[in-house]
């Protein structure tokens, strides 16, 4: 299909924002980007998140069409990632979950909701039990800290405040106008209007609430820890009654610890009782966080809907909006984006069914705009 270039404005300059206006603005499309805050980002949820990609292992507490969506991202975020000018860390060495033998029945109970769902989404790779023998060898610095443990295959993580950074280079490369401190609503536009852009797409996450009334946020605080005596090769998450959390290495023996679920939308410092028990976890898992310096405690609030479940929706003619990524961004965003994508190019999406994703068109909407989307079998 030929391309027919269009305008896009984009509010919002989060994960989903930045995203779409790389994918658009390499579409030859002209776009600008408005948001709120500076290019650091400071105002996104996508700020504070530990960017894990582990479909199977949230399976436990969302749905399959999430879970869909995950397992799509796995293979496209090493084809987005490929395509920006700056390196940003990913690892794909799948994720382990453990915990301490008063917690047996609580793991039990979790590993069989995990097998139940694998067989829901049987397009992920199997769960793998492990004794302490093969524990030790999965994750040498656990050595005998723990008799079990679970290993889920091909799940991953990055980095993501390299990816923020990297994707504002390519808006840059690409020509995209970035407005930065500058917020804006959709009544700032008339689509289709002389003068004015073709769609306006809303990515604006929580700042979106006066026009999405049903959206809240889902508190959550997470520690940044710099510990040279852990050596962790993957995600590790601890299974528990009352806290569960994970750890998700990054780069030069960085942390991300995280992260409490609290119903509020207050996003000042991080309780003492929250900092106390991921800490207290941590050092659990392993002594050598004890010796770690603290360089963050992070608040951000996540864009919740209703049912925890994303969704895109059109107001008006060329207005589309995408919100409601709950925690789960950056295990969904390339799915939302290809969704997107073809919603755009051919006012429907074969996708969003498959990965039961609510998508309420208008009928007036407008023509496709020979936007690209991805082909997939």
């Amino acid at each position: 299909m030929s391309l027919q270039p269009s305008s896009f404005v984009i509010l919002g300059a989060g994960l989903m924002g930045r995203l779409l206006a790389v994918e658009l603005a390499r579409q030859g499309h002209r776009v600008d980007i408005y948001d709120a805050g500076s290019p650091a980002a400071e105002n996104s949820a996508a700020t504070v998140a530990a960017a894990m990609l582990a479909p199977l292992a949230e399976s436990a507490i969302t749905e399959p069409g999430v879970v869909r969506m995950g397992h799509h991202g796995l293979t496209r975020w090493p084809e987005l990632l490929g395509a920006l000018a700056q390196p940003v860390f990913f690892q794909q060495a799948g994720t382990l979950i453990v915990w301490h033998r008063q917690d047996a029945a609580e793991a039990q109970r979790f590993t069989r909701q995990l097998e139940s769902n694998q067989r829901t989404v049987p397009e992920l790779p199997a769960l793998k039990s492990l004794d302490s023998h093969a524990l030790a060898q999965a994750e040498p610095s656990l050595a005998h800290r723990f008799a079990q443990g679970l290993y889920l295959p091909g799940e991953g993580q990055l980095d993501n405040r390299q990816l923020l950074a990297a994707l504002v280079v390519e808006m840059e490369r690409l020509a995209v106008r970035a407005h930065w401190h500058t917020p804006q609503s959709p009544e700032a536009f008339t689509t289709g209007a002389p003068g004015q852009p073709d769609w306006v797409l809303d990515c604006r996450g929580l700042g979106a609430k006066a026009q999405w009334s049903a959206l809240r946020g889902v508190r959550g605080e997470v520690a940044r820890i710099h510990a040279p005596d852990v050596t962790l090769q993957r995600p590790t998450r601890l299974v528990h009654p009352r806290y569960p959390m994970y750890i998700a290495p990054k780069q030069d023996n960085m942390f991300v610890i995280g992260a409490t679920e609290i119903e509020s939308d207050d996003r000042s410092p991080a309780s003492v009782r929250s900092t106390l028990e991921l800490l207290s976890a941590a050092y659990a898992v392993h002594p050598g966080f004890a010796e770690g310096r603290i360089l963050e405690l992070a608040t951000q609030c996540r864009p919740t809907l209703p049912d925890n479940l994303p969704a895109i929706r059109q107001t008006r003619p060329g207005v589309l909006e995408i919100n409601g990524l709950y925690r789960h961004g950056f295990m969904i965003a390339p799915a939302m984006v290809d969704v997107t994508l073809e919603v755009l190019n051919t006012g429907q999406s074969a996708l969003s069914e498959r990965f039961d994703l609510r998508v309420e068109l208008e009928p007036t909407a407008p023509a496709p705009t020979g936007v690209s989307a991805p082909a997939f079998a």
